[in-house]
This record gives structure tokens, sequence and C-alpha cells, in this order.
């Protein structure tokens, strides 16, 4: 790795970060990370939340890939309030130190870091575990983070339809319209949840909500199912009844998920799941584990985030944008 005396400290903003990698390269980190999780190539810190008024959440991770890529620190908030003030409910900034010297070569805009990985991530869980053919996708949520897993996983997946659904069902409208143009396929917003999972092949919860909004009844044998909202104790997108009728779940993180995924700690509580019923998703990547056994049975993936995620999509940024010349350069 270069000496950080060639690369001063990087500012990069969203619209540095915009575009600069493709879907796949993007596919492709997070697929690095959870490898590198399962291997025990990739170190990763115990994540840490702190819980606020209002429902907000604050976290932070930090890990580092490997010994070529240098520590990665992402701190930020989760504040559902922020919807009434026009901000994004998510807000953070990623740090990068150099893997020789340990000085800082970047900073980077965590929210564009976390959307693009929990969408990139979230591919890889999707073409690792869904019936080989699913064509039909369903987003529960049309935030930031359902729009990116609209985007993402059509593009990556072979997806000929996109549901929508959201409890704001103008905004639901307004965003599947903006898909629309935007997809080569069709893009439809749905007014109940119920009908939007109904022999859906994929369905994606993305919200924020902190009580179960996916309809269990409406799940059909052989659907994949990931929440990537169920990041804390407190926030459950799935109920315990939807996980007595999976055949297998997975996690990114077991250590983590068992203390932080809402569905995971409820469902380990009630005995509806044992630890033997969850894995983690680099253990699917690495042949450790089969993963999918059946087209009938349901499977859950619950994404909690962590750092090797960040880490990897962060120096994939980092090196394309000192190739293009990209970013602003800040004193010491």
């Amino acid at each position: 790795m270069t000496n950080t005396t060639t690369h001063p400290l990087l500012l990069l903003r969203a619209a540095d970060i915009a575009g600069l990698l493709s879907t796949e390269d993007a596919v492709d980190s997070q697929r690095a990370a959870f490898e590198a999780l399962s291997s025990g190539s990739g170190r990763l810190a115990a994540r840490l939340l702190i819980n606020g008024p209002s429902s907000s959440t604050a976290f932070c991770y930090a890990a580092r890939l490997s010994d070529e890529t240098g520590p990665v620190c992402k701190f930020g908030s989760v504040n559902p309030g922020n919807r009434e003030l026009g901000l994004p409910n998510v807000s953070a900034l990623v740090l990068a130190l150099d893997p020789d010297t340990g000085r800082p070569v970047a900073i980077v805009d965590g929210e564009a870091v976390t959307t693009l990985r929990t969408a990139a991530a979230s591919a890889v869980a999707a073409r690792a575990l869904s019936v080989p053919g699913s064509k039909t996708l369903t987003i529960l949520g049309c935030g930031v983070q359902g729009r990116a897993h609209a985007r993402v996983l059509s593009t990556t997946l072979g997806i000929t339809e996109v549901r929508l659904w959201s409890p704001f069902a103008e905004e639901c409208r307004d965003v599947a319209a903006q898909l629309g143009e935007e997809l080569p396929m069709e893009v439809r917003a749905f007014t109940s949840a119920q009908e939007a999972v109904e022999h859906a092949d994929i369905v994606v919860t993305a919200t924020t909500s902190e009580a179960p909004i996916l309809p269990t009844a409406a799940v059909s044998p052989g659907t994949t199912v990931i929440s990537v909202g169920s990041f804390a104790p407190q926030r459950k997108e799935v109920d315990s009844d939807f996980l007595s009728s999976c055949s297998a779940v997975f996690v990114d993180h077991l250590p983590t998920a068992i203390e932080q995924a809402g569905p995971i700690i409820e469902g380990l509580a009630q005995g509806v799941i044992g630890m033997s019923d969850v894995a983690e998703l680099g253990d699917v990547l690495t042949g450790r584990h089969p993963g999918r056994v059946s087209d009938d049975s349901i499977l859950f993936y619950n994404s909690v985030g962590i750092g090797l995620q960040d880490a990897a999509v962060t120096w994939q940024i980092i090196e394309k944008a000192r190739h293009l010349g990209l970013g602003t350069p800040l004193p010491m």
C-alpha cells in the first residue's frame, strides 16, 4: 500500500461517490466482506448502539478487511423523526486510516456508504438464498433503503416485476412512478402489504418500524425474506410466527445478531428458533452451510450491518476516487 505522504486526507461527499462504483463492484465488495468474516481474515470489533429519544439509535462500527486495507470506522445515527423535518433518517461519517501508518486518509459520507453497501449485501444474500429464477421482488418501505434495494436487486437478479408498499401511500405511488421510469421492468405500488407480498419470490423489509410489518400469512412457500430494518433489539419488522414458518434463518454476524437483531432475540427467547437454526451468510458463500435445500422452503436473512461491509466498500471508493482525482483534500 502506498505511503500516506502521497495521499492527503481526502473528503469524499455523496456527490463524489454517486456513480463511482458499478453495482457489480459494490456487490463484489460485500461478498468479499462476508467471505472474510467466514474465513477469519477480516477483523471486526463489537458494534456499539446507543438508544436516544424519539426512537433514535446512534451506532459505531469498526473493522479491518485485510492487512492491505486500513481500519475503517463509521459513526452515525438513525433518527426516524427526521422524516418530518425533510432530513434523511440516517446520518453518518466514515473515517479510513492508512494501513501502514494509521494516519487518517479519508472522511467519507456515511449515508452514501451505508445505502450502497446495505443494498449490495442484500443482493449477495438474495443470490445465495433465493430460488433460482426468482422474478418477483417486493419491497416494504419506500425510503432511501427501499429505493436503493429496488434499483440494486432488480438489476442484479433478473427481476421482472417490482412491487412496492409503504405506510405512506402517496410516497409509495411517487416512488413507483419514479422507479418505473428508471428500471426496465414493471414497478407497481400497492396499498396492501398482504397483496404486495402474496406470491412474491423475494421480499425485502426496509423500514424503521419497531412493530412487525411483514404479513406472515401472505408469505408463500419458496419465498426469501430479507430484513434490513431489524438492526436493533427494539426493531422487529417480522414476528415470531414468521420465524416459526422458516426452514432456516441467516444473519450477517451471529454474535452481533443474537444481541442486537430484534427478531432473532425474540425468537430465541420464545424458543421459536434455536441457535442451531441460525447460520451466517458467509458460511453459505464459503460452502460451510448448504443454504437453501428446497425450492419450497421459506428462508429469512436478518441484516444488522457489520463494519466489514463498510470497510470493504469504503476502500473500493477511496481507491477509485484517488484514481479519478475526486474528492477534496483537507489539511491535517
